[in-house]
């Protein structure tokens, strides 16, 4: 049983659910945790009653601590804040569990993952991180940091000591900005291979881990766990993919499937009447009015299209 952990609130119900949807085509035996950062998160999970999933509600778990510094940061900065905290949560819940992955929400399974835990445990630490492992052109390791807090396991009780140290940090500070060698939860990774050497492995199979950001490095392929950063649902059923330009082939065999599970639990979603609310808006130069989708040099990055019915044509 491998016992995974996220948070989000109503807004990313649909990417929530599409998570859930791949751990069940992926997953051996498994429990997805969820931090309802929203009570209509929790009510509509709820109300879903999704097979695997265990709920948190967000009122459970904050602390004076907790609740004194939320209302200096934004409502991502306090979902980062609270990321050291989700495997504590899950070990406090349920004795039995012996190690938690922590996953971001807009995640997707391509694939069985026991290969990455096998390295893991070949490894005896207590702690894995992943790399974001960019392509050259776009390395932002200076200023978003080496490691992407995406996936990340911890041993009950040998992790302790490394994410105690970061929900420490993250409740002193943690913010959308680069400061002091700091940038939100994730910079204070950068260290951990020093500081925590004997605790710390890093996942060696980068290309198991895939984001826009390598799109150009790895084939799609290769993929085990792809992150969707940057994706956002939009008004009128369109979606916007991010800012990286990003190849053919990985926009049609792993965004179209991810746009078509979007599709699945928008329309279950729906069918609970509950109203499904633009993640950003459209970006004002860029509208489109049909199925087409419309590619032109640099606007590449700029790419929406209907989730509904996704056409790929031969020059895309």
């Amino acid at each position: 049983m491998e016992h995974y952990v996220t948070l989000f609130d109503s807004l990313f119900l649909p990417q929530g659910l599409a998570l859930h949807k791949s751990l069940e085509n992926y997953a051996r035996s498994y429990t997805l945790w969820v931090l309802c950062m929203d009570d209509i998160a929790y009510q509509v999970l709820e109300k879903l009653n999704k097979p695997n999933i265990r709920l948190i509600a967000l009122s459970e778990i904050e602390t004076p601590e907790l609740l004194a510094v939320k209302p200096g940061r934004t409502k991502a900065e306090y979902c980062w804040t609270l990321t050291p905290f989700t495997p504590k949560l899950v070990f406090e819940r349920d004795k039995s569990v012996e190690r938690v992955t922590y996953l971001d929400a807009d995640m997707f399974f391509l694939a069985d993952v026991s290969p990455i835990f096998d390295e893991f445990e070949a490894s005896g630490k207590a702690v894995l991180i992943t790399e974001h492992a960019y392509s050259p052109e776009y390395d932002q390791s200076a200023t978003s940091g080496r490691f992407c807090v995406q996936f990340m396991t911890f041993e009950r009780d040998k992790s302790e000591k490394v994410r105690s140290w970061w929900e420490a940090r993250c409740v002193e500070w943690c913010f959308s900005r680069q400061e002091n060698g700091k940038f939100g939860d994730q910079k204070y990774l950068d260290c951990w291979p020093d500081k925590f050497a004997d605790d710390v492995h890093i996942l060696q199979k980068q290309e198991w881990m895939l984001g826009p950001w390598n799109a150009t490095r790895f084939a799609y392929s290769a993929g085990k766990v792809y992150h969707f950063h940057g994706l956002r649902i939009l008004e009128k059923g369109k979606i916007y993919i991010g800012d990286y330009p990003l190849p053919n082939p990985l926009l049609k065999y792993v965004y179209r499937p991810y746009s078509k599970t979007l599709h699945q639990v928008i329309d279950e979603l729906r069918s609970q009447d509950f109203l499904i609310k633009p993640q950003r808006e459209i970006p004002g130069f860029f509208v489109i009015t049909q199925l087409k989708i419309y590619l032109a040099n640099k606007l590449r990055n700029f790419l929406t299209y209907k989730y509904s019915v996704i056409t790929l044509h031969d020059e895309f």
